[in-house]
């Protein structure tokens, strides 16, 4: 996976008043959520993921950002939004982008041929010289290395320091085995899986830090019990511009003051088609927009976001907010924000995220509104008698940047690297003991990586949330009926006229998905 190497701004907040009312039966007679919802077919949905893995087929096996598979994803969702009569736009971004040279790390055991062990460079992390760096290994006292005591006693001077994670952040890691002279950082992790950790932007470390498994850590650090081990470490990166694009569209219908948005990320890893992640999103997010432009009355506008660069750091959710924020009154138009990234999962669960933290204390700051926009979701399921779990509402996928600005966000999410446990096999079935999704961020994450039961259940709650919304928001912000603006022109129509994007500079950052992650921001 590449990364991006530049900074998220933050922009200011803003306050969003909460109402009372539940939207959910807000219609019992004539179109309703649940009448609209029905419209919204797992079939209807699945033929667009068809439509994204015959394109990651096409070209070369994946749709990440700034490749044809990319390009290609975008034209598809384009084009059929254009056949129901949507105009869209591109929302350009430039950013700059990391690019790996070199990350290799090889064990010169006492006899026999060297051995290859999988590792990653750290975002944001410095470069080995051309060649990397060859030297034995040197390890705390605690297998920590947070303080600099853990090294009392250790020569780590020119070693490779050897170092478990936890307790504290890498960069505290990195940095406290610099200054006890070790001249590169190998982190292993504490879990099952590759390390993938990042410094963070603008970070002190001069030494090169990486990460390993925690099963090679063990290996690294059983054989250094026996005698001295050498290590050669090889991570080198350089750094160069890039542009992508979002695809942005809205209803025609709607009052434009209140408008309410969904997104879901377009790209995909390098490794793979990228079928539950995300493909699965953003096809049942077209297929809501495809039926929703059949709607006879809309109270709200509804504006859709297929999000570029989320792979490499949230880039384009970042950029598109960054731009609102930058002009006068934008963000305040916004309702609320639905995101929906991973929902077709193979081990799956039905998980929304917890903005009331009634099982996880969120580890960012909810915006007032998001209980009361969960609770679209959650009401709904219960009313069609479908269990359902709180996921961590983590800010770590497209909804990160909306909720740094003030702006109410849910959304949904079927698992990722979490393993399942009996519990959730009893609400959902599926294997216990195994992760929700085992192919994720793999070349094995394709059609068949997908279950049609998960995102059947999932783009119906899309669609249920969608047509609520739309008509109205009373209970997230207070806002409620299509609103009376005689003479006043509707900002924001006709893409590009209201919204002020287009080409810029880019945002970005190490990052985690949306719940468990791609990047692991600390510890």
């Amino acid at each position: 996976m590449r990364r991006t190497v530049a900074g998220l701004v933050i922009a200011g907040a803003m306050t969003v008043g909460a109402g009372v009312a539940s939207p959910v039966a807000a219609h019992p007679q004539g179109d309703s959520p649940a009448g609209f919802a029905s419209k919204v077919t797992a079939k209807g949905v699945m033929r667009h993921v068809q439509q994204f893995q015959k394109i990651a087929d096409q070209n070369g096996g994946n749709r990440a950002a700034t490749t044809p598979g990319y390009e290609a994803s975008a034209q598809y969702v384009e084009k059929t939004l254009k056949k129901a009569g949507y105009t869209t736009e591109r929302d350009y971004f430039t950013f700059e982008r990391e690019i790996l040279d070199a990350q290799t790390l090889t064990l010169a055991p006492p006899s026999g041929d060297p051995v290859s062990i999988e590792v990653d460079q750290m975002a944001y992390s410095a470069s080995t010289p051309e060649g990397g760096i060859t030297a034995d290994v040197a390890s705390p006292t605690d297998t920590l290395g947070c303080t600099p005591e853990a090294w009392d006693g250790v020569d780590a001077t020119g070693k490779i320091a050897l170092i478990s994670r936890g307790e504290c952040s890498f960069t505290i890691k990195a940095a406290t085995a610099e200054a006890a002279g070790a001249a590169a950082a190998v982190i292993y992790n504490n879990t099952d899986g590759l390390l993938n950790g990042t410094l963070g932007e603008g970070n002190t470390v001069g030494i090169a830090a990486a990460g390993i498994s925690l099963a090679d850590g063990q290996v690294l650090v059983a054989a250094a019990a026996s005698g001295p081990v050498s290590l050669t470490l090889d991570v080198r990166s350089h750094v160069e511009a890039s542009e992508s694009f979002n695809v942005i569209a809205e209803t025609a219908k709607g009052r434009d003051d209140n408008v309410v948005m969904l997104g879901a990320h377009l790209d995909g890893v390098e490794d793979g088609p990228g079928i539950n992640d995300n493909a699965s999103g953003s096809a049942a997010l077209l297929e809501v927009a495809v039926k929703l432009a059949d709607a006879k009355k809309l109270n709200n506008t509804v504006r859709f976001a297929w999000w570029g660069a989320e792979e490499l750091g949230l880039i384009g959710s970042s950029r598109y907010v960054a731009d609102l924020a930058a002009q006068e009154g934008e963000l305040d138009r916004i309702a609320t924000y639905l995101n929906f990234d991973m929902i077709g999962s193979p081990n799956y669960i039905i998980g929304v995220y917890d903005a009331d933290q009634s099982t996880y204390e969120a580890p960012v700051e909810v915006p007032e509104g998001s209980a009361a926009t969960e609770k679209v979701f959650t009401d709904y399921f219960d009313s069609i008698g479908q269990p359902w779990v709180d996921t961590e509402f983590s800010g770590r996928s497209d909804y990160q940047a909306f909720i740094l600005n003030g702006i109410p966000a849910s959304g949904l999410f079927t698992g990722a690297d979490d393993v399942k446990t009996e519990e959730e096999v009893a609400l959902f079935g599926g294997t216990a003991g195994i992760t929700h999704d085992p192919n994720y961020h793999s070349p094995a994450d394709d059609l068949s990586n997908i279950n049609v039961e998960a995102l059947g259940i999932m783009s119906k709650a899309v669609a249920f949330a969608t047509y609520s919304l739309a008509q109205d928001t009373s209970a997230i912000n207070g806002v409620s009926g299509p609103g009376d603006q005689p003479g006043k022109p509707k900002p924001g129509k006709g893409h590009g006229k209201g919204h002020g994007h287009g080409k810029g500079h880019g945002h970005g950052h190490g990052h985690g998905h949306g719940a468990p992650g791609h990047w692991d921001k600390a510890a």
